[in-house]
């Protein structure tokens, strides 16, 4: 590989624990100072492209603007996804008052964490993974990162490579993104690193004592040890009319394709339910140009989860994109010959529509466990490292874990969590002991509109607010106990990663300092 040497900066344009984005012949470089030695590496998230230098450095620890994928500031390398690959890293040195960087003739945006391939000579051990969404597929990258040279077996009822499921009610359901945009790797990425994706491939039972697992064909897997990464089945609606034709849920991608291909002939519909996949199917529908009602049980949408005022905000930022909204009503059933053509409300009202979503949530995917004991949710308990009994593990959607703050169980259904969770699982089930200590965050799209959330709270005493809510231009704290659980923001990019720093590290303001009138997250990381 041919290289170049590019002055890029001088040495009084970065004071030290800063990083910057700089240009030199047409090659954009981060530089990070840290303990007064310099660092350079690629200026952008390896995600979606987010520029870092709006993100934030604390101590050797970059975390991204927009969705808080986390690397080494030192390195380059991975340390929270949702990005699967690390930063590109460039040789640095000094001369007189320039910073000069070393740079490939060929600029590559990210980089291949390494990995081992498999070895049975050294490691005659199988790892299987039940599933291939978020929590597996980061699993399985994740062991070869650790160096496990045993088999990996992958299982999924998908004929597909795993894919960005987020998007599904987002950029894909718009039209806005490609099929070929949405895989998380290619499938030579599987075959390349010794991960066994088996595509269309369905499981009845797992027996933890035998370990073994029995397929529909009648096969049976033997394991060492098993992640358990199922995640979840959306619910279905038990009324009259629920299995017409035109009537949706959305968890997968034949799901989005459906609904799209549906879609093209649609003059209306509805949405049932008033959930993050609900309300951006909504706008996705509404940016496809299709009149939209949502019909759901609460009187004021997100409410549960960021209380009423930021609920009413995102409802008019709907209501602005023209959705329409029957709330405090729920579907009684739906009407229709061979196609759904109207939804019968509660109250004897009625609402023509040819298309309907049914947005009400997922339930965990656990009936296949036949000598595990689940929760009454459905779900699996794990430890601090994601144990559940006799070599498995479970990651992901099925999973209860003890929160950080209480120890009390808690399963949150957040794509970036599921990631985060199978990175840990994967640590632990290489034998790398490592406790779950990460901060959860997802974001959401509403209307075109970003907020992002990090923590979690069930309910709460106290939301302290800086910024206007009216505007979308705030950051919201939910307090209990005195203390901070979980915040959520709209363009307030950089105080939302520094919150998930606080947090991370333990050093989050109490309730008394945020409500102070200026609000400097910046001094307590720094403290």
């Amino acid at each position: 590989m041919k290289y170049r040497d590019a002055v890029v900066a001088r040495t009084s344009d970065l004071k030290d624990g800063e990083m910057k984005i700089f240009s030199a012949e047409g090659s954009d470089v981060l530089l990070a100072r840290i303990d007064g030695k310099l660092h350079a590496l690629g200026a952008y998230c390896t995600h979606y492209g987010a520029p870092l230098d709006q993100g934030i450095l604390h101590g050797d620890r970059i975390v991204c603007p927009w969705h808080h994928a986390c690397f080494h500031a030192k390195t380059g390398d991975l340390q929270e996804p949702p990005a699967h690959d690390a930063l590109p890293r460039y040789e640095v040195k000094v001369d007189g008052e320039e910073i000069i960087v070393r740079l490939p003739e060929q600029m590559e945006g990210n980089r291949l964490p390494g990995m081992v391939k498999q070895d049975e000579g050294s490691d005659g051990r199988t790892f299987l993974f039940l599933g291939a969404g978020a929590a597996a597929n980061s699993a399985a990258q994740t062991l070869r990162e650790d160096g496990y040279r045993g088999k990996i077996i992958m299982l999924t009822y998908e004929n597909r490579v795993p894919y960005d499921r987020p998007n599904l009610s987002k950029d894909y359901l718009q039209g806005e993104a490609e099929e070929e945009w949405m895989p998380l790797r290619p499938e030579d990425f599987y075959r390349a690193h010794d991960i066994d994706l088996r595509k269309q491939s369905r499981f009845l039972s797992l027996d933890s004592k035998a370990k073994e697992v029995l397929l529909e064909d009648g096969s049976r897997i033997q394991y060492d040890k098993v992640l358990l990464a199922t995640g979840g089945r959306p619910r279905r609606l038990n009324i009259p009319g629920a299995d017409l034709k035109n009537v949706f849920t959305l968890r997968s991608f034949d799901d989005s394709d459906a609904i799209i291909e549906a879609s093209k002939n649609s003059k209306n519909a509805v949405v049932i339910g008033a959930s993050f996949i609900a309300m951006e199917t909504a706008a996705s529908l509404r940016h496809r140009n299709i009149p939209v009602t949502v019909v759901a049980p609460e009187t004021v949408p997100f409410e549960a989860v960021f209380g009423r005022e930021i609920g009413e905000m995102l409802q008019a930022l709907h209501r602005e994109n023209g959705v329409k909204f029957r709330l405090g009503h729920t579907a009684a059933s739906f009407e229709g010959q061979d196609k759904v053509a109207a939804i019968v409300l509660e109250d004897g009202s009625r609402l023509e529509a040819d298309l309907v979503i049914v947005g009400v949530g997922v339930e965990p995917v656990t009936d296949y466990l036949r000598d595990i004991d689940t929760e009454p949710d459905g779900s699996v308990k794990v430890d601090r490292y994601f144990h559940v009994k006799n070599d498995v593990y479970a990651a992901g959607d099925i999973a209860t874990f003890p929160d950080w703050h209480t120890g009390l169980g808690i399963r949150i259904e957040h794509w970036r969590t599921a990631l985060q969770q199978g990175r840990y699982a994967a640590h632990n089930m290489a034998g790398k002991e490592t406790p779950f200590e990460s901060v959860p965050f997802f974001w959401t799209v509403q209307a075109g509109q970003s907020l992002r959330y990090v923590g979690h709270v069930r309910d709460w005493e106290e939301v302290i607010v800086h910024g206007d809510v009216a505007k979308r231009d705030f950051i919201a704290f939910y307090v209990k106990n005195h203390q901070i659980h979980a915040a959520a923001g709209m363009n307030r990019d950089r105080q939302m990663a520094m919150t998930e720093e606080l947090m991370r590290s333990k050093n989050m303001p109490n309730a008394a300092e945020l409500r102070k009138a200026s609000l400097n997250l910046a001094a307590h990381l720094r403290s």
